[in-house]
This record gives structure tokens, sequence and C-alpha cells, in this order.
């Protein structure tokens, strides 16, 4: 696989998609990761995990997966040594308690879910941590009850600062410092207690300056009558810090001894997100688990583009069996691309273990290469034209192809004269047929066509119009050859009627009008 066919085929878009059903970035970073797997048992492995996953939705309709976060950094700090704060290790119980009701949950849904539930056993509990530090941290911060010593320093703390607030009570009711002070209340300024005093008198009250307003008009003094209380508060808050830290510290380690278990829980997290976020796409979808082989047959039965549900033409397709190499004609406009990438983009799916939207006996093949020539691939920095593109984008192609590759090509041999351009489409698609590939190909060339009706291993197809009307239906019929219907096409874009008239005479007749026009009275008419 390349990221050419991943572009193209918009399987990019699609692994898009279903990352908006994770509930957190853990499944995102593994979808971002997710590709095509060409071992079958892989494929079977996935698709069966999605089942269980769906399984599991239409029983219990909630998974206990909200909440979970991605604490890999957290983890990567612990393994460098830092200690966490407070909240750093909440996100962690939160996380674990997750882990412990996610497993609890597909331990009861065993019967439903073998595969899932037997991850599960594979998870740790943490209980004991959990407790610990729930126990210790309350609101984002070291509770009082975490520690004896904590709890103390704490008592200390209440005991001084309601000191300080007295004695600054008492400075602030005292008739004698009315006229210095500038408000009535007491305020911390670099954690010490203070009380606004006017500048003018700030030399008049014995204490220290501690901050000066950003006017000029209001200093912030200490009194010296809690100066020694201030002091005994800061060692207090020292102690409380040393305090805090050991507890932070210990419950760190704690996590530290465990980073092994904890990692294998976030693995299985990451896994069983991304595994309900293609669940719920597949129920949004309604998507099926597809049968699988591995010979390139490949059969949708009312298969739809998953990025176009509900407003695709559902895709009757078979080809791999009777015929391995398939040509569709028809206008442009008529859905012959959307076929192409509706084929290639679901069988990327399945092979992802995505579900896919199409009904029930529908088939896919693996394949170790999808391959595509879908688009204009003109390159103005390389001075490409558009033929020379395709050809470039095909001789890639020609470098990988085996008999394990499915083939999608655009208008093959379009771009340069007619005769050429299909002369060397049908060469190369006997290359590709010789190799044992899949082919499927869109085109105008009626020597395509005829090629593909006189070859025993391809077939025709056609997109299907209102024959009234001439309008698309986007249906594919397979056994049927398609015109371009470029005079309706024509006609629609307000080609007046007199040429499109012409036209229809020079399809049955080629006696074509060579009448010379006298170029002066052609200007005079202009």
């Amino acid at each position: 696989m390349n990221h050419t066919t991943f572009e193209k085929l918009q399987f990019i878009e699609l692994k898009e998609l279903v990352k908006g059903y994770c509930v957190s970035s853990l499944g995102k970073q593994l979808l971002d990761q997710l590709g095509p797997s060409t071992n079958i048992n892989v494929v079977k492995l996935r698709l069966n995990e999605t089942t269980e996953a769906c399984v599991l939705l239409d029983a219990n309709g909630h998974i206990p997966l909200h909440g979970i976060s991605n604490i890999e950094n957290l983890i990567q700090k612990i393994d460098k040594g830092i200690i966490l704060e407070p909240r750093e290790l909440l996100s962690i119980s939160d996380f674990l308690r997750g882990c412990r009701k996610i497993k609890h949950f597909m331990q009861a849904n065993e019967f439903f879910a073998p595969t899932l539930a037997n991850y599960a056993n594979s998870m740790t509990e943490f209980n004991a941590i959990e407790e610990e530090i729930n126990f210790a941290i309350k609101g984002n911060r070291v509770d009082s009850a975490a520690s004896r010593e904590l709890r103390k320093i704490r008592q200390h703390i209440e005991m001084t600062e309601g000191k300080i607030k007295e004695r600054l009570d008492k400075f602030l009711n005292n008739k004698a410092n009315k006229d210095y002070i500038q408000e009535f209340f007491i305020t911390k300024k670099n954690d010490r207690f203070t009380i606004p005093i006017k500048a003018s008198f700030k030399n008049q009250v014995s204490g220290t300056i501690v901050e000066l307003s950003s006017k000029g008009s209001t200093a912030f003094i200490e009194p010296n009558a809690v100066a020694k209380l201030n002091v005994e508060l800061a060692m207090l808050k020292s102690d409380e810090a040393i305090e805090e830290y050991q507890i932070l510290a210990t419950l760190s380690g704690l996590l530290n001894e465990k980073i092994a278990a904890i990692t294998t829980n976030i693995e299985l997290i990451s896994q069983y997100d991304m595994i309900f976020a293609k669940a719920k796409f597949s129920k949004a979808t309604n998507g099926i688990e597809p049968k699988l082989n591995e010979v390139g047959y490949i059969k949708l039965v009312n298969a739809q583009h998953p990025l176009l549900f509900k407003t695709a033409v559902p895709l009757q397709f078979e080809l791999g069996h009777e015929y391995r190499g398939l040509i569709i004609t028809g206008p442009n406009a008529g859905g012959k691309t959307i076929v192409l990438k509706t084929i290639g983009l679901l069988t990327l799916a399945t092979m992802a273990g995505l579900h896919i939207t199409a009904q029930e006996g529908t088939e896919i093949s693996l394949f170790q290469h999808v391959l595509v020539d879908i688009g204009d691939n003109q390159s103005i920095e390389n001075a490409l034209s558009t033929f020379s593109s395709h050809v470039k984008n095909l001789s890639d192609i020609l470098q990988v192809a085996n008999n394990h590759t499915l083939l999608l090509f655009d208008e093959i041999g379009s771009g340069t004269e007619p005769n050429e351009g299909a002369a060397l489409a049908i060469s190369i698609l006997e290359e590709f047929y010789k190799r044992g590939c899949i082919t499927v190909a869109t085109t105008h060339y009626g020597e395509i066509k005829n090629f593909s009706e006189l070859h025993p291993d391809f077939i025709n197809a056609a997109m299907k119009f209102n024959q009234e009307t001439l309008e698309p239906l986007y249906q594919l019929m397979i056994g049927t050859s398609g015109n371009s219907n470029a005079l309706w096409i024509s006609k629609k874009m307000g080609i007046q009627e007199s040429i499109l008239e012409r036209a229809k005479i020079y399809m049955k007749d080629k006696n074509y009008c060579l009448d010379k026009v006298n170029q002066l009275y052609v200007r005079k008419l202009l």
C-alpha cells in the first residue's frame, strides 16, 4: 500500500470520520497508525473485534469509556523521576478507575464478546493506589488528612493566621490610625498580611513597606505588631510545602513501581477506544462484516461509498471468479469514478477491520497491493502533461503489481491521440492480466471496449442512463456497454441544436462538409 492509494481512495478521510467516535486521544492515535493488513487472520480478528463491539453496543447501549483521558505524558514524567502535581495524580486516579470499570464491564459481558473480554484479563486493577490518591488529594490539593504531620502544621498555620488577623483588626479599629488608613481591610501581599496605608503617611506607621500600589497612592505595610508572627507563618508555610512534597513524592513513587502494568492498561484502553469507535461508525452507517477470501474475488451487494452514505446509489458488483478484468464505459458525470473509489475504499476499509456499508452476501478479497490511477496528477513543478503523469503512475504500478494486486484505473490511456492511447492502454491491460491482477478500468475509447468484449477474462460494464432523457442513474450494469452520450452532455451545456444535428450525421456518415467559406462574408456577418 502507498500514500497515493490512501489519498486517492479517501482512506485517510475515512479514518478521520471514524476518529470522531473516539472518546479520547488514545484511540485517535491508534487510528492514525491504522493501515490495511494483508494477513487474513489479522483481518478476521479485527473484523471480529468490531462485530463484538457492535453486539455490546446493542446489548448495553453504553460503554464505560467516558472520562478516560490520555495519561501517557504523566507516565513519562514519573518515569523521569518528576513528582506529579495533585491534579495530575487525580487524572491518573480517574484513568485507573476507568480501567477498573471497563475490565468489570468486559468480564460481565464475556458471553457477548469473548475476544474483547479476554483482552480485559490482561488489565491490572490498582484499587490500593486509587484509594491512596483519593484519600490524600481532594479539590486538586493535598488534603490535611494525608498525614498527621501535615494536619498539625496546618493547625498551627490556622492559629498563627488567626493571631495575625486579630492584631491587624486591633490596628484597624484603633482611632489613632484612622487618618493613616487608605482602606479598612486586611490584604495579603507576597504572602504577608498587610494594611493599605495612605502613601503620604507611610513613614508615620511603624512597620515594613511590602508593596506600593501602581499609582503610588497606597503603601501596603506590615505593622511591627505582626512582623514576628508573619515570619513564623512563613516558616510554617515552608514546613507545609515540604510535607506536601513528601506526600506527592510517595504517591508518585507508588505509581513509578507500577509503570509497566499501567502502560499495558493504556495500550488496552487505546485498543478498546479504537474498536468501539469502529463499532459506533458501523452502527451509524449500517455496516456489516463481509466475508473474506484471498483469491481476488470481490462481490458487493448494495454497497455504498462510506463517505457518501445515504446519498450514493447502492452498487452491485462482482469480479474475480468468472472474469478478472472489468471495463466500465459511459459518459463523464455518470458515476464511473465513484464506482472505482467505492470498490477500492471498501477493500481498504475491510482490511483495516472496519465494517462496510453493504448487505449480506458481500465478499471482499485481501490484496497485497491496491494500486490506483485516478484523477489528474499533472505536476506544474515537474512540467508533466496530464498524459505523462498518468503514464508515470502506470510505470510505477508496473514495478510492483503481481497476482495479489487490485488495480483501479480511471480513463486509462486518455490524454493523448485516441488511437495511440487506446493501443497503449490495451497493451498495459494485457500485461497486468498476464501478471494475475484484478483490474477495473474506465474508458471512453471504443477500442478498449472492443478488447474487453473479445477477451474471455474481461467483461464490459456501463453506467445506467434514463433511455428517454439520457440522464444518469448512477447504476453499474455489468455485461453491457455504455456510450459516452457526448451529444446529450453538450446539449445540457448549451451547444446549439444545429451543431448537434450535424454531429449526429457525422457519426453515421463521414462525408464532412468541406465547402470553402468566403472569409470576407464571414467578417461582414461578425
